[in-house]
């Protein structure tokens, strides 16, 4: 495997693995390893990736949804409950529009990836989510979230934001959060909106901060659940 560009801070990523199937523990494993990273736990249900991520206190964790005893929905939902909590939460899936997926998002979780995910893209995925900068993999997250921000779905999930207030954000701070919400990526928004990518990360920042938004996919999923930008959609 070629080797991306060095992470992104000035250590290797720490890294737990949460999936029911060994196999695919130790795949993901011999793939982080290989490039750097550091894989300090892993999982083979919700419950012991809770407690491994505890002991570790990783970066990430690359969690399983269908798993044994607790599934990762539940596991993700506990964790980003928890007050201080600074690991971030990789979402695997077999499915690009399993349901249980935009739950996740909307529990905490700060992007997903298929289980047929390249070398080169779950590194990077790790890198992005540890960052926090980047919102992973914007057209199968779109199209995920335009699928279930109705409703029914929000209701179901309990995740209903219609409550949060937008007022607080700028004119040019609700054209970013409504653009954002398509899925491009900063360089994408700088480009359209004739901006420094400097600038739109400050925009970007400044509007996850004022929201109390962990990051991007926060912010996508509550664009949606407000209707600043409707499912089907477009900026």
């Amino acid at each position: 495997m070629t080797r991306p560009p060095e992470w992104s801070m000035d250590r290797p990523p720490r890294v737990v693995i949460a999936d029911d199937q060994a196999l695919v523990r130790t795949g993901f494993r011999m793939i982080l390893t290989a490039d750097g990273a550091e894989v300090v736990g892993e999982a083979a249900d919700g419950a012991e990736a809770i407690d491994a991520v505890r002991r570790t206190s990783p970066d990430v964790v690359l969690m399983d949804i269908r798993m044994p005893q607790m599934d990762g929905l539940e596991a993700t939902r506990r964790l980003m409950a928890e007050e201080g909590q600074e690991t971030r939460v990789l979402i695997l899936t077999t499915y690009d529009l399993d349901h249980y997926v935009y739950a996740a998002l909307a529990a905490g979780a700060s992007g997903f990836l298929l289980k047929d995910v390249t070398p080169e893209h779950l590194v990077s995925a790790v890198r992005l989510v540890r960052t926090g900068d980047a919102l992973l993999a914007p057209s199968i997250t779109r199209r995920l979230v335009e699928r279930f921000a109705r409703r029914e779905e929000r209701e179901e999930a309990g995740t209903d934001a219609s409550h949060r207030d937008l007022s607080e954000l700028t004119p040019r701070e609700l054209e970013v959060l409504r653009l954002l919400a398509t899925g491009l990526s900063n360089a994408e928004l700088a480009e359209r909106l004739t901006l420094s990518t400097t600038t739109v990360k400050t925009h970007v920042a400044r509007i996850l901060a004022k929201l109390g938004l962990r990051d991007r996919v926060q912010a996508v999923v509550l664009a949606y659940e407000t209707g600043l930008i409707s499912p089907g959609g477009h900026a």
